[in-house]
């Protein structure tokens, strides 16, 4: 956990945005874990979504029972603290090859990090990425072959708040090292800002970093602690690197309140749950402010409130962790993959929506659930999921032509054959009654600070919109808040928050933005909203 959050709520509240290339499938997957379209995968193909905690192993070297207990209360997965020996006592080949066997006899797939990196540049006794590569490097022999059960997370929240633009080269340096090494593994990154990324460095350079690793299996990893209060911020950083096709997970986060907020643990855990994604709460036990101990004092029989939460909570460990499959699946022996969907049938198509139908799987044991896939040439997008034969698909294009297809998946994580596709072609956008006013609230050289008010003028809601201006003296928009922006020369089109997509009849939404200007600065003069023009005021 970062020690020193100081600062991060002066500018919490902005969330910039990028614009993002879909990340292309891996070249070359690992022997076992591996990344594909965005998804973190065992080497038989199925979905592996961590439900676990972190274990300060390298402070606790003895509590290696900790590992036993933490599966028997259902966790998946273990993130285990260990020291690279710049600001930690080391922990050995021989040490780490125990925890590696303790995490396997006890069916967990175990997350390896280095914790001396953690808030460097701000902290001057924390170590760089490159010493911890080269820690890895010296654990070669040790990791190699361990593919299928291991992660290596290079190192913990390894930028402070300082200068926070300098985590990238050296997150991509630390990549290229380990890869020209010969690791094979899936390699894990944690985001700057002592984790949390509120400048939203990792965010905005995600893509690049990505590319960086010639395999493709890279994860981002997201600690959400006070920074992430509310439950817009946490959706939409989420959906960012969802939407983005660029793999990530909650590798830590903390309810209980501190000095600096209150986290949004509930939207943590059902986001992760509604996205698949993985998360880690911290930690197990032994935290300076035991606030944070899920376990008092080691003890699995005294989980602390923040323990029974994360446990045996609602979207808790309990209720969502699947075993890996590499172990069995849950011990259950299930192997079995559920029988084809139907063929979806496409129904009440709109603009922006489609209902999809299709004729439930079987399975031996019980299907779980589907998932509705968005096929574009050879990939295919994950942009729904339900428990029953049917959803409703929402956030599409006017007058776009979609591929979608089913699959089914039971409680073990076996996975059936994908179904038939269908193809559905949206309707037209309906012509909107619009208003766009835009201010310039500050100036500083070279910089600016804006925002766009969006009313609706006409007399039902307005759900789901894009919209769009033209800069005509050359601005660029760097960071943006209540909405998403793409830019293409002079040309932006944004894209909104959960929290903006819907303007009611006679209301209002604002977005909030960040820009680059030369001497002049001119206001847009035409906006348009799903492609309908909008008066200006």
């Amino acid at each position: 956990m970062a020690a020193a959050l100081l600062g991060l709520v002066l500018l919490g509240a902005l969330w910039p945005a990028a614009a993002y290339a879909q990340a292309e499938p891996p070249g070359t997957q690992a022997t076992g874990l591996h990344i594909s379209n965005g998804r973190l995968l065992e080497g038989n193909g199925n979905d592996f979504v961590m439900r676990g905690v972190n274990h300060a192993h390298t402070w606790y070297p003895n509590e290696t029972q900790s590992l036993s207990d933490i599966k028997a209360l259902g966790a998946n997965a273990v993130r285990v603290v260990l020291a690279d020996g710049h600001r930690w006592t080391a922990n050995s080949a021989v040490d780490v090859a125990n925890v590696v066997s303790q995490c396997k006899a006890n069916r967990l797939i175990c997350v390896l990090e280095v914790h001396d990196t953690t808030g460097y540049g701000e902290d001057a006794a924390a170590g760089t990425l490159d010493q911890a590569a080269d820690y890895w490097i010296g654990l070669k022999d040790v990791l190699a072959g361990q593919e299928n059960y291991i992660i290596i997370n290079i190192g913990n929240e390894p930028w402070g708040n300082t200068n926070p633009e300098g985590w990238t080269d050296p997150t991509i340096a630390a990549i290229k090292k380990l890869r020209n090494a010969g690791f094979e593994h899936t390699i894990m990154v944690d985001a700057p800002n002592w984790g949390q990324d509120w400048q939203q460095v990792m965010r905005t350079n995600a893509q690049s970093v990505y590319n960086a690793d010639t395999t493709g299996n890279l994860i981002f990893s997201i600690h959400m602690y006070s920074v992430f209060d509310t439950a817009a911020e946490i959706t939409e950083y989420l959906n960012a690197f969802v939407n983005a096709k660029l793999p990530i997970l909650i590798g830590e986060f903390g309810g209980p309140a501190d000095q600096w907020g209150d986290p949004d643990e509930d939207t943590m855990m059902a986001t992760a749950e509604q996205l698949d994604l993985g998360y880690l709460a911290w930690s197990w036990s032994g935290n300076t402010d035991p606030i944070l101990d899920l376990a008092i004092d080691f003890d699995p029989n005294q989980l602390s409130s923040w323990g029974q939460r994360i446990f045996n909570g609602t979207n808790g460990i309990a209720q969502t962790a699947k075993e890996a499959t590499i172990y069995g699946g849950g011990g259950s022996g299930d192997t079995q993959a559920p029988t084809t969907p139907g063929t979806p049938s496409a129904s009440a198509v709109t603009a922006t929506s489609a209902a999809l139908t299709w004729t439930a799987s079987t399975d031996n044991v019980g299907v779980a659930g589907y998932d509705v896939v968005r096929i574009s040439g050879g990939t295919e997008s994950k942009v729904a999921a339900s428990t029953t034969n049917s959803v409703t698909v929402t956030g599409l294009s006017a007058e776009t032509a979609y591929t979608f297809a089913v699959y089914a998946r039971d409680a073990a994580g076996n996975r059936s054959a994908r179904s038939a596709t269908v193809n559905v072609t949206t309707g037209k956008a309906p012509v909107l009654n619009c208003s766009v006013g835009y201010r310039i609230v500050g100036e500083w050289p070279g910089g600016f600070q804006g925002e766009i008010t969006i009313r609706n003028t006409g007399t039902t809601a307005i759900n789901g919109w894009t919209l769009g201006f033209s800069f005509a003296n050359g601005q660029t928009i760097s960071n943006m808040w209540g909405g998403t922006p793409t830019q293409s020369g002079a040309d932006v089109s944004v894209a909104p928050a959960s929290y903006t997509s819907s303007i009611a009849a006679a209301g209002s939404v604002t977005v909030g933005f960040i820009g680059v200007k030369g001497t002049t600065n001119a206001a847009p003069t035409a906006f348009t909203l799903n492609g309908s023009t909008c008066a200006t005021s």
